[in-house]
């Protein structure tokens, strides 16, 4: 289990619910939810809040087993529009309340990233939201942040795999108290499952090379938060607290990282996402 701030429990490992839609989508979320996952995270432009909802329902598990955390697109970041997307990301998701609200891209050159926070802030003095988030924050976006509000984010979901490790953002977020979530945490289409650490790690263990990777994280004080819609890959990848990485092998997956390691152009600092 990682703890946020005021020493709340989230779960181990969490579930991106990213491309899952329709029918299809909600049934696999299910999946999950019947495998174990606690922690559903969705957003406003992966269009399938209502489906996270529905699955929420049809699980039959009880609301407040279960963390649900949405994100406010980048058009929505002044005060009255990031208050507005948290009323209407409730009413797709049929909830009362979001267990955590994220800011999804800084969008520095519009510069309203930490104006968006203090509405997030704002509506969970309004009970709308339990807990407020960044995503793709930088260190010196999450500085800011907290000389406006006295506060930084519980927690800040960054790009984070081994060909992409973020240590020095680890280390901000360490020094914050904020918790580091992973999105894409295994590296996609560069999952490194063939290189000689992972595969190493994962012949002493016993496990899979994925296992091995979410195995990494967890080692580092990260919340990696893989999506599968097969029930199978859902369970393995939930499957990850049996068995420990020496620190030698957590150093030599980190060493795996490149000064290019990023899956696609998405550095917060240029990356605009409205």
């Amino acid at each position: 289990m990682h703890t946020l701030r005021d020493g709340i429990p989230v779960p181990h490992v969490g579930f991106g619910t990213y491309p899952l839609r329709g029918e299809e989508g909600i049934e696999a979320m299910v999946s999950a939810l019947e495998v174990g996952y606690r922690y559903l995270d969705t957003a406003v432009n992966y269009e399938n809040e209502p489906e996270v909802g529905e699955a929420l329902r049809r699980s039959g598990l009880p609301r407040e087993d279960v963390l649900v955390a949405t994100k406010i697109p980048g058009r929505a970041h002044r005060r009255d529009a990031a208050i507005t997307s948290v009323e209407e990301s409730l009413e797709r998701l049929g909830l009362e309340q979001v267990d955590v609200a994220l800011v999804h891209w800084p969008n520095p050159s519009q510069g309203h990233y930490v104006e968006a926070v203090e509405a997030l802030i704002e509506c969970r003095d309004r009970g709308l939201v339990r807990y407020v988030g960044t995503s793709n924050y930088t260190e010196s976006h999450l500085r800011e942040v907290l000389a406006a509000t006295g506060e930084a984010p519980v927690l800040n979901q960054v790009e984070c795999h081994p060909l992409f490790p973020q240590q020095e953002m680890l280390r901000v977020h360490e020094e914050l108290g904020v918790l580091t979530q992973a999105w894409s945490p295994l590296g996609k289409r560069e999952a490194q499952y063939d290189a000689a650490p992972v595969t190493e790690a994962a012949e002493r263990a016993g496990v899979s090379p994925a296992q091995v990777i979410l195995r990494w994280h967890l080692e580092r004080g990260v919340m990696p938060l893989p999506k599968s819609g097969t029930r199978s890959r859902q369970e393995s990848n939930l499957d990850v607290l049996g068995f420990e990485l020496v620190p030698e092998e957590v150093e030599a997956i980190t060493a795996l990282g490149r000064p290019d390691g990023r899956l696609f152009d998405g550095d917060p600092e240029t990356h605009e996402e409205m």
